[in-house]
């Protein structure tokens, strides 16, 4: 019989990220063998029972299989033997596949440390999380002892530090009646300028990659693959750093959000792959929309076609087509002779789509339009 779990609607899962003490990396190194070991036989179970009786075993059945194996000498918590089968099933019927590939522990293509937990299993106190009845020391850096610590794993990264992702109920701020919904703003993102807003801002951000892109290639040159990890981190958490700092102003300022739904995964197989996953709109969006859901404010993504082509006041399609006007940046419209600047008209034209998907009660203003050509 399926289990049924109370949802309140009043709380959102959010998963911190917080980096362990290096001291611990051996043991972890030694822990995360193991978890392969139970994963790959997991994996090898499964398939044989697919092979011979074309079915899928679920992690129930698995687990009648494991049972006994902490007892019996293997050196983890018996939740962890249970959450690696679990997460195995997760991920094949995710991918739709048989047989998942191997998790491989030594030689140049080694799987990343992985070690996932259910809330039982781990505990905080004083400063350490205890995790098999080992006290692992990290750098607190959001209180942990101010949440109710749910499932999660220990992960390592390719430099070979450890971290711990834990999922925690934070609250989440009612959003308003959309009929008291306020300041409003509609987003377009861009290449040359990261995001313009309807508000006529212009806003430019960093390109990590293209600022690291010679010192990776000669690190690459070099062989020296230490540096190229860490130019990689460095561009990494650069980027995340922009984004989360200017998504957590957006959703300072605005009561209601809307942002064009830009196809950042199809951008990424032509030409401007590079410069497309150095924007990472994505992940931009991403956080907004649950910082947006954390502090009741109206979040929605609209459909941009058109929008830099058509014209914020008069709604005729007179602006730049086609690949030879992607380098026009302003342009004044033919039919009412106002004028343009290419991202902040498609912000303005985003924020009028947005709001005539809100309720009723919110008025459509029209978009303030630049003095006409004349």
């Amino acid at each position: 019989m399926p289990r049924r779990t109370k949802v309140d609607p009043n709380l959102s899962t959010r998963v911190l990220r917080v980096r362990l003490k290096d001291k611990h990396a051996a043991w972890l190194r030694e822990s995360a063998f193991h978890v392969n070991q139970v994963f790959n036989y997991a994996n090898e179970l499964s398939y044989k029972v697919w092979q011979r009786e074309r079915r899928f075993i679920g992690s129930d059945e698995i687990d009648r299989y494991t049972a006994g194996a902490t007892r019996e000498g293997l050196p983890l918590h018996s939740q962890t033997v249970q959450a690696v089968t679990q997460e195995l099933v997760a991920r094949r019927k995710q991918h739709r596949k048989v047989k998942l590939r191997w998790r491989v522990s030594n030689g140049p293509r080694r799987s990343l440390g992985w070690i996932p937990f259910k809330a039982s299993a781990i505990r905080y106190r004083n400063g350490q999380v205890f995790f098999s009845g080992k006290p692992l020391s990290l750098w607190d850096s959001y209180g942990l002892a101010d949440y109710e610590l749910g499932t999660g794993n220990l992960s390592e990264d390719a430099r070979g530090r450890w971290y711990l992702n834990v999922t925690i109920k934070v609250k989440k701020r009612p959003k308003p009646p959309t009929g008291l919904v306020g300041r409003s703003v509609g987003i377009d993102l861009g290449l040359k300028d990261f995001a313009a807003t309807s508000d006529a801002e212009v806003f430019s951000l960093d390109k990590p990659y293209r600022k690291y892109e010679e010192a990776l290639a000669v690190a690459q040159r070099a062989g020296k693959k230490e540096r190229v990890r860490a130019i990689h981190s460095i561009i990494r958490n650069s980027r995340k750093d922009q984004l989360h700092k200017l998504s957590t102003a957006f959703v300072e300022e605005y009561d209601v959000i809307f942002i064009g739904n830009v196809n950042a995964s199809a951008l990424a197989k032509t030409r401007m792959a590079k410069s497309v996953l150095d924007a990472g709109w994505g992940m931009f969006r991403t956080m907004a929309q649950y910082k947006c859901d954390d502090a009741g404010v109206w979040f929605d993504e609209v459909d941009e076609a058109f929008s830099t082509q058509t014209c914020s006041c008069c709604k005729r399609r007179t602006g730049p087509k086609g690949l030879e006007g992607l380098g026009i940046r302003e342009w004044a419209c033919l039919e009412c002779g106002a004028y343009h600047h290419r991202d902040i008209n498609s912000s303005e034209n985003i924020l009028a789509a947005g709001r005539r998907r809100l309720a009723e009660g919110i008025p459509v203003l029209p978009a303030p339009c630049a003095a006409t050509v004349g």
